[in-house]
């Protein structure tokens, strides 16, 4: 059965998929400057940024679905349950 401590877990995989995408990003010759002195983001700073929205909202989703199945609002109920199977 899921436990309430896979989130963390994933959770710290997924910064550890982010810090490795930050780094492993490739490298253009105009990365290193300022964002005030460039008009424009260059394409490798968009890739990046592009890699790390698409973890982050993977894992937003996935923590959101495995929550609601782990701690639903509503409790499911069934009706006509015979009283043999009852536990």
């Amino acid at each position: 059965m899921a436990q309430g401590y896979a989130v963390f877990i994933g959770l710290v995989v997924i910064a550890a998929l982010c810090v490795a995408s930050w780094f492993l990003a490739p490298k253009g010759e105009n990365q290193v400057l300022l964002a005030t002195t460039q008009l424009t983001l260059s394409p490798y700073r968009l890739w990046r940024s592009s890699a790390i929205l698409a973890i982050v909202s993977c894992y937003l989703m996935w923590a959101i679905t495995f929550l609601a199945q782990l701690h639903p609002l509503i409790a499911p109920r069934k009706s006509g349950i015979r009283e043999e199977h009852l536990h």
